[in-house]
């Protein structure tokens, strides 16, 4: 038998961390990791789950509004109409923190954010709930004004 030289074994050890490394992005890329297929959260046909719990001291209560037509995936239709309370336009789901909506939005990846933590999207409506409640420390949630 021949003896492995030097070289060969690191163009060896360099090609199987290079092979580790594209199947890393690669699984990353198709959605194995963290979130199911295409890096996106599942969410369920009808809609998320609703759910009413204390978390952090703060009562926060989610689910599918009455009349609402699934949550939008973007920022359009945000004007609240003369002699209605609130704002129907962003979509079918209702979050509140101690009875105050927290309007929260739909990506089109199926991830959630609110207006407490815009720029860090959740996969769930109670995860962004439970954020701006962790966000918050304490403080009261202001009514967004859309007008």
């Amino acid at each position: 038998m021949s003896r492995i030289t030097r070289r060969q074994a690191l163009t060896a050890a360099t090609g199987a961390a290079a092979g580790l490394a594209i199947t890393g992005a690669a699984r990353a890329s198709s959605g194995t990791g963290a979130h199911p297929a295409g890096g996106r959260a599942k969410r369920p046909a009808d809609g998320p789950a609703p759910f009413d719990e204390v978390y952090l001291g703060r009562r926060i209560q989610g689910a599918l509004a009455h009349g609402g037509h699934g949550a939008h995936g973007g920022h359009g239709g945000h004007q609240a109409r003369a002699g209605q309370g609130g704002h129907e336009g962003h979509g079918g789901y209702r979050v509140h923190i101690d009875g105050e909506e927290l309007h929260v939005m739909s990506n089109a990846d199926g991830t959630w954010i609110s207006v407490v933590n815009h720029y860090e999207p959740h996969p769930t409506p109670l995860a962004v709930a439970r954020a701006a409640v962790a966000e918050l420390q304490g403080a009261d949630l202001v009514p967004l004004d859309l007008v």
